[in-house]
Order: C-alpha cells, then structure tokens, then sequence
C-alpha cells in the first residue's frame, strides 16, 4: 500500500470487509491488561491459549507460534523426519508453495508435489494417482484461492483416510479452519479429528494480533515446540499476541454461524446483478469471490472516488485475471460485514463497476 491509498484508508470511518477498519488502538484493547506474561513462551497466558486451542480441536496439546510460514513447514518437517520420505502431497494453489520463498524445501529439506488442478479442490483419485512414497498430506480448509470453497465431507474423510492407508500424516492448514466449521455445520473438534496436526491462525477471520498455533500428539508438537526456538520464533515474551488470541477467539468462533447466513444473503442479493459474479455460488464459507465485470483501472478509480466521497473502505485495487474486462477481489465476511445489509452491500459493490 503506498502511502496516498494509506492516507485514504487513515480518513475512512467505515468497512464492510472481513473485521472492518481496525486500527492499532483497537488490537491493544483486545489485550488483556491483567494477563499474566510468558517467558520466552513458558506459563502464562500463552499456556493457557495452547491449553484453549488444544480443547477446541480435540488434541492432546498445542504450541503458539509467531506465524504461520514458521509454524506449517515445521510441522511438516516433524512428520517427514519420522517417516522417512521427504514428499508432502498438497494442491497447486498450496500456501506453502506460492508464497514462502520455499522455505520448506531450503530451511527443511522438503520436497513438494502438486495433486489435482488449479481451479478445482483435490479428490481422491488426485491422491490415488501419487504413487511415490508419501510424508505427509496437506489439505487447505477452507481453499483460500478457490473463493472459500471446501470438498464434501464425504471425500475428505476419504482424502485423509488415503493418507493413513499410505503411512503419511494428514496436516490440516486451518488458516481459516473457523470460518470452514460453518460450512460444514461441524465443530473444530470434528474437523481436527482427521488430522494428525492442525494449524490455526489468529488474526485473520478472529481479527487478533498475529499468531497462530499447532495442535496434534504431545510428541509432535514438544518437536514443533523445539523447532520454533530452532527458527527463532521463541520471543521472550509472546504474552501480548496470545492475549489477543484469547480475547476474541471464542466470540468469533460463535459468530461464524451468522456469518455463513450472511455470505449467502449477499451472494442472493448479487444474484440480479450481471457485471458481478459470486464464486462459489453458494458461498461454502463465510467467504467468496467477486468477479467484476469491469477493467483494473476503472475499478481502482472507482474505489478511490468511493473512500474519498463517502469514507467508505473497499479494496484499494482488484486482481487482474486472464480476462482484461473482468478483475477480482476476496470478500472475507466478518464482524464489519454483519453490520452492513446484504441489499447495501450489494449496491455498493455494483457502483464499483460503472
């Protein structure tokens, strides 16, 4: 962001995206100012997140770490060293793959293969088709770069049941595991439960101050425990990001049912309108894809006239697809979105494409 659209996004008073405007003076107040602190992430309110965040998925215990590229390529090194193969099987659009540098295969040695297609979540003959010895097995819940979309529960169970039939582990990138619990109109827990590991974020949909944590056996994560001091991801005191976790987390794992209604009342409400294309449709989660029907500068024009004349926030700018009249954006529905009627939403959304 340079720093005239900064500039714009300081002015605006108001958001119908994902959390809303959230400025630091809100992310300190999610911070308990009696939590107890950690030291260099021992006791405190860090335990009590990992505790918390252990119960909610149903394992035996849980780490908090600083971020995600830190705590997904340790986990999956944990298993590759117990298992022998260096191989983990995830999708193209996998988060590890695009957008960390490698740091997988330069910092642990791992070796990523593609399953399946770009455009589509994996199946089960994807999997069957991989007969090279196997670490482990990463699913996205929900796909991110698909709109939010999730594979029938049916083929999960079978995707991750392939994975055990094979010796491999089952990883869970739950980066937004929260919003797929609405989805799947089942519990943390449930979910997890087919997963040997699971990551899960917090400053995303929860809208908590960066960190994340990795659940799984007691072995598995004392190792991602180690890994992270390994990394330098053992701060002295982490206790202000996992206050924040704590504060908001149960809260918004309890709105995510209003927010499913909600991505699927604004998916109805765009339904007459042509220039704007709701992917998937139905939303699966609490989130989706907008396809405009208008070209990256008419939008970003748009945008900037909207923050500058009304004060309300959009996306500065949109995704460019293969399609020069056609460009994207990500709607995340969270605290912010509730507060906006669908019909508003919808219109507003309309007038970015004139």
């Amino acid at each position: 962001m340079d720093e005239a659209t900064r500039a714009r996004w300081a002015a605006c008073t108001d958001s119908f995206l994902g959390n809303g405007l959230v400025r630091p003076r809100d992310l300190i107040a999610t911070v308990d100012p009696d939590a107890v602190p950690d030291t260099y992430g021992e006791g405190g309110v860090v335990a009590e997140l990992e505790r918390h965040v252990a119960a909610l998925l149903g394992k035996p215990a849980a780490v908090f770490l600083p971020s995600g590229t830190m705590a997904q390529a340790a986990t999956l090194r944990v298993h590759a060293d117990a298992r022998g193969p260096r191989t983990v099987v995830w999708h193209p659009y996998c988060h590890l793959d695009r957008h960390e540098g490698q740091a997988h295969q330069r910092l642990h040695q791992l070796v990523g293969r593609h399953a399946g297609e770009l455009e589509r979540p994996l199946t089960l003959g994807d999997l069957r088709a991989v007969a090279e010895p196997v670490a482990a097995l990463l699913l996205e819940l929900p796909q991110r770069d698909l709109g939010g979309r999730l594979p029938p529960w049916d083929d999960l169970v079978a995707q991750t049941g392939w994975a055990r039939d094979r010796g491999a582990a089952a990883h869970l990138d739950g980066a937004r595991l929260w919003e797929a619990t609405a989805g799947y109109e089942r519990s943390s827990a449930e979910i997890a439960a087919l997963f040997d590991t699971a990551y899960v974020s917090f400053y995303k949909g929860v809208g908590a101050l960066p960190g994340c944590c990795v659940a799984g056996s007691e072995n598995d994560v004392d190792q991602v425990r180690e890994w992270r001091g390994r990394l330098g991801g053992t701060l002295y005191g982490m206790w202000p990001a996992a206050s924040s976790a704590l504060t908001l987390l149960d809260a918004a794992l309890d709105e995510m049912p209003a927010r499913m209604r909600h991505a699927r009342a604004i998916a109805e409400a765009l339904a007459g309108v042509p220039e704007i294309r709701v992917v998937p449709d139905p939303p699966q989660t609490p989130m989706m894809h907008l396809l405009f029907a208008t070209s990256a500068e008419a939008y970003r024009i748009n945008a900037k006239r909207l923050a500058e004349e009304t004060g309300l926030w959009v996306w500065p700018s949109a995704i460019t697809t293969g399609d020069p009249g056609v460009v994207r954006t990500e709607l995340s529905v969270g605290r912010a979105t509730l507060r906006h009627k669908p019909a508003a939403i919808a219109e507003i959304l309309t007038g970015l494409c004139d």
